[in-house]
């Protein structure tokens, strides 16, 4: 479910579950850290998803028959952003199509976003009873406290558009097929630059902006986590089901 791919310089990540809208599972989510903290040697990595959406958030379905199941995506979906952002080159992540919830969260990881006008871009699980506090730390670095904070009190989305104004993309494409080029484009173009000065900027930057550091991370996972379990959570989510969500 995740596909790498070495492409000279670049180390390409796909999420791979198209099927699924590329919905993610806790063994993805370790799958996807374990890459970013093994690949050591490529000057830049893209984030991409196989198919027309990024990512659509978390496979919720995982949770009707494990209880533990909310609290494993928690978990992995801390890890994996902290190994994005803690990454020693930068990350672009092509979020085409859809950027939800977790997808969100690996987004707001990266160094640099390109997406797609149209994409559905947010957090709506507070709507559900899940709080995306854990994705805030990198959230608020990359869009600024107060974007940070409607986007994750609001559980609406907003499109790709939107995202570049607030500073969560850096540039749109068409389509995912431009959007994955564009993306792979920009990634080429800074693995051309000296990695150790990327490397040790990046380094700064994290430090300047709090978004890696342990306590703070932490905190916010814990903040989610708290939520797991309580009666309207599996409230909601059972009416999500019998939905067909």
């Amino acid at each position: 479910m995740i596909a790498f791919e070495p492409r000279g310089d670049l180390a390409v990540v796909r999420l791979d579950r198209p099927e699924k809208k590329n919905a993610l599972t806790p063994k993805m989510l370790r799958g996807l850290a374990s890459h970013v903290e093994t690949t050591l040697s490529a000057k830049a990595i893209v984030l991409s998803g196989v198919g027309d959406v990024f990512c659509a958030g978390f496979d919720l379905g995982l949770a009707r028959d494990d209880d533990g199941a909310l609290g494993s995506l928690l978990e992995a979906l801390a890890a994996a952003t902290r190994a994005l952002r803690e990454a020693p080159c930068p990350v672009v992540v092509s979020a085409h199509g859809a950027a939800i919830a977790g997808g969100g969260a690996l987004l707001s990881a990266a160094d640099f976003a390109v997406t797609t006008p149209g994409a559905k871009i947010g957090y709506p699980a507070v709507a559900l009873g899940i709080s995306p506090a854990v994705s805030g730390p990198h959230l608020a670095a990359t869009a600024g406290h107060g974007p940070a904070r409607a986007r994750l009190l609001d559980p609406g989305l907003i499109d790709g558009r939107g995202a570049l104004r607030i500073g969560m993309a850096c540039e749109l494409a068409p389509d995912a097929a431009e959007c994955e080029a564009k993306a792979l484009a920009l990634a080429e173009m800074l693995a051309a630059k000296p990695r150790h000065a990327l490397g040790y900027t990046k380094r700064w930057l994290n430090e300047l902006d709090g978004s890696t550091h342990a306590p703070s991370l932490r905190d916010a996972l814990d903040a989610s986590v708290a939520c797991v379990g309580t009666s309207e959570q599996r409230d909601r989510l059972a009416a999500l089901w019998a939905r067909g969500g």
